[in-house]
């Protein structure tokens, strides 16, 4: 009898202990629980290629060598078609940039309806909205005009476009830029005078588009003055453009140096770009602030390659 009570206490000890550390284990997991975070991937296929079917269970994404948990994987249509797209334009763009307005304009005008516009000018390390954002979208084609062929006193295409995130209401749709412009920093600030670098501000930029899941597609256009005369400012403002579509996930088109013979091929591309997104979620490590992560998006799906932002930001857990 005695034997029995001891077995039925040591029993009970066990049960208590495992309800302990299960409670524990349970209590650890929900403070440093992954958060659910969101980007926005397109996928492309060679141009003779079907876009064949992309499941959920296709994607890969991995933050260094861990695997991360893909919670949900839809194409941006129907219900999540929703898109903001802000079409920004350099005013240190040289006029001749009025040779390709029309195709600009016939763009805006066949945007689905679940496509909203805006339109602004970069001017003075600022921007200057001349359409918020609608779903007219023959009042976002009229609203575009010439550009003033100056950058103002103080000309950043970064610091532009930077402006333009910060006051941009966060919303679930998509967040999208078209940036038309040669990408030179006419402010200068110190930055060497000639070789090859890149503008600090890029990097800046790029930062605040991940942060906001924005993503930033560049047409490179010739701007005025003896900037764009000078080979090593050219073709360093074009890099920082190429720079900056690439970190967020974007596009970036250009020929050369020169001024592009029609902006209608680029439009092609970008539109083929609009019309195979997908909305990405996935479980992400919080720390205890919130922070950028570096992620890497991949699929096995044959022929099929994936684009992203280099990053994603994860609120912390305080």
């Amino acid at each position: 009898m005695q034997s029995r009570i001891m077995k039925l206490f040591c029993a009970a000890l066990t049960m208590a202990a495992a309800v302990m550390t299960s409670a524990s284990l349970n209590a650890e997991e929900t403070s440093t629980g992954a958060v659910p975070v969101r980007m926005t991937v397109t996928a492309s296929v060679p141009n003779d290629k079907r876009m064949p079917e992309i499941s959920q269970q296709d994607i890969i994404v991995r933050q260094g060598k861990e695997r991360l948990k893909v919670t949900e994987w839809v194409a941006a249509q129907g219900n999540n078609a929703g898109l903001e797209l802000f079409i920004l334009i350099d005013d240190a763009s040289d006029p001749s940039l009025g040779l390709h307005l029309d195709d600009l304009k016939t763009f805006i005008d066949a945007q689905p309806p679940t496509t909203a516009v805006g339109v602004g000018y970069m001017r003075n390390a600022t921007v200057q909205i001349v359409q918020n954002f609608t779903t007219d979208h023959a009042a976002a084609a009229k609203a575009v005009r010439l550009p003033l062929g100056n950058a103002g006193a103080y000309g950043s295409p970064y610091l532009s476009v930077i402006d333009l995130m910060n006051r941009w209401p966060a919303t679930d749709k998509r967040h999208e830029v078209l940036m038309v412009t040669d990408g030179i920093d006419r402010a200068r600030r110190g930055l060497p005078a000639r070789g090859l670098y890149i503008n600090p501000d890029v990097d800046s930029a790029s930062d605040v588009a991940m942060r906001t899941g924005t993503i930033i597609h560049t047409f490179y256009a010739p701007g005025v003055g003896r900037w764009h005369r000078n080979y090593w400012e050219a073709t360093n403002g074009q890099m920082g453009i190429a720079k900056l579509s690439d970190v967020t996930g974007g596009e970036s088109y250009f020929l050369g140096l020169q001024a592009p013979v029609s902006f209608q091929p680029y439009l092609d591309q970008l539109q083929n770009v609009l019309d195979n997104q997908y909305l990405l979620s996935f479980s992400a490590k919080p720390g205890k602030k919130g922070q950028l992560q570096n992620v890497t998006i991949n699929t096995e799906v044959a022929g099929v390659d994936l684009g992203s932002a280099d990053g994603v930001w994860v609120p912390g857990t305080k």
